[in-house]
């Protein structure tokens, strides 16, 4: 039986309205972000300008000063569905479990953010976030680590294969993403396979993914996931190349409640104490 503050016991109380929220919400709902409400305190509220004069709403989330992972920022990006303000009880356990900070990034034209979300203009968007985290003084020296759910994970692989030689990106996490757009449709809506090459939204997660062979992954993908199927993750997994490659499979997981199965935090945990060299508190709980 697990400990009563391990992330598997405790997921459920922390994570169970934030599940009911992902699974409902619509892609670009407008609902303002309130950390604060789900007990984080020790956060920033940030609007960061992109180059094409778009206003990108984020959060800074810190973990505890001083900690084990305080030197390591999660950069988060979301899916299609809602914005960052659903996907704080996620940070929560991130920096109660693991003691990391987290960096939360609304696309454009989701949430607070201005402007009208397309792959160049979300690429851009996460480009942006990495280039801030990069510039800030109290991030700039922080190991990186690139996490991304069901659309995230497109973003998410575009930006660590063309970013990796840089060396700050110490791991990227992948949850429930897809092959690419036009392999995704026909799973999606079915008669529309015939017009999968009309479809301008490309995300070419499986062209890109054999080229990121300097940064770990870790590959979370719930086996129940109905709106990606789940051979998209296991293919992703074979093909890639990098030099450490982690397959976590949520037997119960669905796309949107994958972050409530068990063993999900514990997962992303150990990752990055494998990337980075450094344990959670947690983890030396249970050791």
């Amino acid at each position: 039986m697990s400990a009563p503050n391990s992330p598997s016991s405790s997921s459920n109380s922390y994570l169970e309205q934030g599940a009911s929220m992902l699974s409902t919400v619509g892609a670009y709902m407008r609902l303002p972000a309130i950390a604060s409400t789900y007990g984080i305190k020790d956060f920033e509220e940030l609007v960061i300008p992109t180059n094409d004069g778009e206003k990108l709403s984020a959060f800074y989330i810190r973990g505890p000063r001083g900690g084990n992972n305080s030197n390591v920022t999660i950069l988060m990006f979301h899916g299609n569905a809602g914005n960052i303000g659903h996907r704080l009880p996620i940070a929560r356990m991130l920096i109660n479990f693991i003691g990391c900070n987290v960096f939360m990034l609304e696309y454009r034209g989701y949430g607070l953010s201005t402007g009208e979300p397309d792959e160049s203009g979300l690429f851009l968007d996460a480009q942006t976030a990495l280039d801030y985290l990069r510039s800030r003084a109290e991030t700039s020296n922080h190991k990186l680590i690139v996490y991304g759910q069901s659309l995230g994970g497109a973003v998410s692989i575009k930006l660590v294969a063309k970013n990796q030689k840089d060396g700050d990106i110490a791991g990227l996490i992948l949850e429930n993403t897809f092959l690419s757009m036009r392999k995704l449709i026909p799973s999606v809506i079915p008669p529309a396979k015939y017009l999968t090459l009309l479809c301008h939204q490309v995300w070419p997660s499986e062209s890109l993914i054999p080229s990121i062979t300097s940064v770990p992954i870790l590959f979370l993908s719930g086996l129940q996931d109905e709106i990606v199927p789940p051979r998209h993750m296991r293919q992703l997994y074979e093909l890639s190349a990098a030099p450490t490659k982690i397959w976590k499979p949520l037997p119960a997981g669905d796309h949107n409640s994958s972050v409530l199965e068990e063993g999900y935090f514990e997962a992303i945990s150990d990752f990055l104490g494998n990337v980075t060299g450094v344990t959670s508190k947690e983890e030396k709980q249970r050791l």
